[in-house]
């Protein structure tokens, strides 16, 4: 069963389907196996992988794998990594790559530990050198204040792809390819821990990870109220609103708004900071964004560094200006 010079992507399963992220990865993965002479595999573990089985040929892979069991309905770190591994012991791949989230995070470098290998997380890019034909792999450095290209010396090769910095195939319904069978090979002794609660987070409106646009605020928005505000342009743009670290310590704004290393890590199109100073941690969380527009009345505030568009001034009369003539333009 060894895919020699293989890419292989390790995916996830929302809601029956395959996950957006998975989609990217295999965008990515497809770009990898055609430049290393090799073909591109997808893993799916869980309970009913069927139609996310479909997905991910239909988003490029060759061959499906997948391993069904019902110790695998939800993720636990035992069940899943046993589960992965003999799967990629079996397939033999020289590339793995998965999404940058919970799961991939805890996963990825669980496989490189039970594989002698290494893993580097959170990579914005991913590409074949032509020389040594092995991956050239980019990830932001010092809180997103630089870009690394590291490599890997050893095989498998493991990287986690941060959400939205791929791009995934279009989606071909027609695509056919392989769907092979893997025997989990797990039973209830691996698992060492148990789920004692489920909570499901209650989400209004658009979730941060998932948003093209986002309207994020500071402590220099100053309290509140000024966040309704931000709220209001965010429903105009169809977006989300996030908030740096102090905005949420100061009870502002809900801890899951907070974006930034200790919070959530975005990538929109288009990022609004208002009244944010831009602390090396925030920047970290939003510097994958395709553009930033910075509003603040500090002309030397950090954010003006990495923002694309800088705009100094009162946000209190700047945003009202410009929400009006958002709503006049998408009247």
């Amino acid at each position: 069963m060894a895919d020699t010079n293989s890419v292989l992507v390790i995916g996830e399963i929302h809601g029956g389907t395959l996950s957006s992220v998975s989609a990217e990865a295999l965008g990515c993965g497809r770009k990898l196996a055609d430049d290393l002479g090799g073909k591109l595999s997808a893993l799916l573990i869980g309970n009913d992988v069927s139609a996310a089985a479909k997905d991910a040929v239909a988003f490029g892979a060759d061959t499906v794998y997948t391993v069904e069991d019902g110790l695998l309905a939800e993720y636990q770190s035992d069940s899943f990594t046993a589960a992965a591994e003999k799967a990629v012991r079996e397939i033999s791949p020289t590339v793995i790559v998965t999404g940058h989230t919970s799961m991939g995070s805890d996963i990825a470098p669980r496989l490189a530990f039970r594989l002698e290998t290494a893993a580097l997380m959170d990579c914005i890019n991913l590409e074949v050198d032509g020389d040594s034909k092995r991956l050239r792999l980019t990830k932001p450095v010092y809180g997103g204040n630089a870009q690394a290209v590291y490599a890997i010396d050893t095989d498998p090769q493991i990287a986690t792809v941060r959400v939205k910095s791929m791009t995934p195939l279009v989606k071909d319904t027609a695509r056919t390819g392989d769907i092979v069978k893997i025997d989990a090979g797990i039973d209830a002794s691996v698992v060492r821990a148990k789920v004692i609660e489920k909570v499901v987070e209650e989400v209004q409106g658009i979730k941060l990870e998932d948003a093209t646009i986002i309207v994020s605020g500071g402590r220099g928005v100053g309290g509140p109220e000024g966040f309704t505000q931000l709220e209001q342009l965010a429903k105009l743009l169809k977006g989300a609103v996030g908030a740096s670290r102090p905005a949420c310590d100061n009870g502002w704004m809900p801890e899951k708004a907070q974006v930034g290393l200790t919070g959530t890590i975005v990538t929109p199109d288009l990022y609004i900071a208002v009244g944010i100073s831009g602390a090396s941690q925030h920047i970290a969380g939003c510097s994958g964004a395709k553009s930033i527009v910075a509003i603040n009345k500090d002309a030397d505030a950090n954010i003006f560094r990495f923002a694309h568009y800088g705009v100094v001034g009162d946000w209190k009369k700047l945003l009202p200006a410009f929400t009006e003539k958002v709503k006049e333009l998408t009247a």
